[in-house]
């Protein structure tokens, strides 16, 4: 749950990028963190582990202005996406306000995609947390190698195997390119600070 500190007049919250191994998790925090410099607060912390990453900074909504006067604070996480980083994600996930699910479009991660989204399920599930009612939006990432003819899921596909039930906000990205990087994080942080409002009873 989000930490607010009435003395400070902030508000904190976690976000966190979740999907399977080399999907573009890593790609987007970076791509992030190097266009939105004037929101970024402090370093972006790596923490390398074989062949994946988990990195985090903190991240200033500046367009979304304040919350019933406090000033809103996100930390952007990603997790590894690798199997046996299992015990690291479900760590990295504790206490998330929203998730950002990364789906690769490539046409032979389709099975990846669907076993990472119920990682993610069950993985909520152990703390107390429904993926129905938890902030989510989907990016489908590497939409742009189409150009280069790789074999990509259409978006239809995507949208059935990944998003049928849960029906969350869902958008076409390319986290090397920029595209939707912003949108899909705007999407995610509207739905977390509508959240936090509910919970917080700031609808007054």
């Amino acid at each position: 749950m989000a930490i607010v500190n009435l003395k400070k007049r902030q508000i904190e919250c976690k976000i966190v990028y979740y999907g399977p191994a080399r999907c573009g998790k890593t790609t987007n925090l970076e791509y992030i963190h190097n266009a939105f410099k004037k929101q970024v607060r402090g370093e972006m912390v790596s923490i390398n582990t074989d062949g994946d990453r988990t990195l985090f900074f903190d991240f200033l909504p500046l367009e979304l202005g304040k919350l019933k006067g406090c000033d809103v604070r996100v930390q952007l996480y990603t997790v590894p996406g690798q199997v046996r980083y299992a015990s690291t994600r479900k760590l990295v996930l504790r206490g998330a306000d929203g998730i950002v699910f990364v789906a690769d479009s490539l046409e032979v991660r389709r099975e990846k995609n669907m076993l990472s989204l119920k990682d993610l399920q069950l993985n909520l599930k152990e703390y107390g947390a429904n993926i129905f009612k938890v902030p989510l939006v989907m990016q489908f990432n590497k939409r742009d190698l189409a150009e280069a003819n790789i074999p990509l899921m259409p978006l239809d596909q995507m949208q059935h195997d990944l998003n049928r039930q849960l029906k969350v906000p869902s958008l076409p990205g390319s986290a090397l390119k920029g595209d939707g990087v912003g949108k899909v994080l705007n999407a995610c942080l509207k739905l977390v600070l509508k959240s936090i409002q509910q919970e917080l009873n700031l609808d007054g």
